[in-house]
């Protein structure tokens, strides 16, 4: 009778060591996520302002001292991710201006929200700062407005930056639609409502979402300088409070399923086009596309990097900022 009492209380001693361990460690995890996401919220409630603009309220942010250039965001972003990609601009003696693009941070959704609208926005926005013109770099998915802007307000526009644009690429009568991959589906799905789920991806299988989200190789950021490699994963965790930018995300993952093409041709403003040919995203080819659509353009190509151009940001950016400052009227295409 004893001899089957212990083994019983052994079992029991070691369920609730197992309980108790497992709510040290969800304590821990949740203070370590409360930390983070408190910090994430704290980060984006500063620093911007929202402007009352004819188009609607865009926020915005103003960093630098010098010739302006609009810096027009990626998916994910808002007015922080505007200025994280634009510091080294900023560094080189130019004045950003990163807005909030629609559905993101404390910018509102119109009826419209399409790149067109945007683009208008973004002319309305330069309006009520009193900018008359500026350069105007567009990456990854505010590419698509950054081209509607100098189209529609060619007035307004100095240069043209499209850094490793979303943009139309054309396709083989017989290929298939465009679509998400599965796997980005995935993570999108999992995490687009759920800071919690976001935060833990962050932390637990950060190489899906370099390779996902990112689209960047993961060879390459293995590779790539020390400083490189901290500021991809800067812009992954930036991304909380992914809650703030959810519709936003929600938008630009349909964006590059749906471009028309834009009139290339009738871009009379001068245009600089950077990309990796291993851009997980494919924005190599579209940019090359691009830049030999537009009359007074020139493309930069990397053999690697991906989308965030990992182990060359320092010299696109340096090809980026002397461009703003002389923007070659028919430059050559780089090899």
């Amino acid at each position: 009778m004893i001899a089957r009492k212990r083994p019983a209380r052994i079992a029991v001693r070691v369920a609730a060591f197992l309980g108790a361990l497992l709510l040290v460690l969800a304590v821990i995890v949740h203070g370590n996520y409360r930390q983070d996401i408190d910090a994430a919220r704290a980060r984006v409630a500063t620093g911007s302002e929202v402007a009352r603009t004819a188009c609607g309220p865009i926020e915005y942010a103003v960093a630098g001292d010098g010739p302006p250039v609009l810096m027009i965001h990626g998916s994910g972003g808002g007015f922080d991710q505007g200025l994280a990609f634009g510091a080294p601009l900023v560094r080189a003696g130019f004045t950003v201006i990163a807005p909030s693009r629609f559905g993101y941070l404390r910018t509102p959704v119109p009826a419209d929200p399409s790149p067109q609208a945007q683009a208008d926005a973004h002319a309305c926005l330069l309006d009520t700062l009193g900018i008359r013109t500026v350069g105007v770099l567009g990456g990854s998915a505010g590419a698509p407005s950054a081209m509607q802007l100098c189209l529609r307000h060619p007035e307004r526009c100095d240069a043209l930056v499209l850094l490793v644009p979303i943009a139309w690429m054309p396709r083989p009568e017989d290929a298939p639609p465009p679509e998400i991959p599965m796997a980005a589906r995935a993570v999108m799905a999992l995490t687009l409502h759920s800071d919690f789920l976001y935060w833990a991806f962050t932390r637990m299988a950060s190489g899906a979402l370099v390779e996902t989200l990112l689209a960047t190789p993961l060879k390459d950021l293995e590779a790539a300088p020390p400083a490189d490699r901290a500021f991809a994963y800067d812009v992954m965790r930036d991304v909380l409070p992914v809650t703030a930018r959810a519709r936003g995300l929600e938008m630009d993952s349909r964006l590059g399923l749906a471009l028309p093409r834009y009139d290339l041709e009738h871009l009379t403003t001068p245009t600089l086009v950077v990309s990796a040919r291993d851009d997980l995203y494919g924005t190599y080819a579209s940019g090359r596309y691009t830049a030999g659509h537009v009359p007074n353009a020139r493309f930069v190509g990397f053999p690697d990097g991906g989308h965030l151009l990992v182990g060359h940001q320092k010299e696109a950016m340096e090809e980026i900022a002397a461009f703003l400052r002389h923007p070659a009227p028919t430059p050559p295409e780089a090899p």
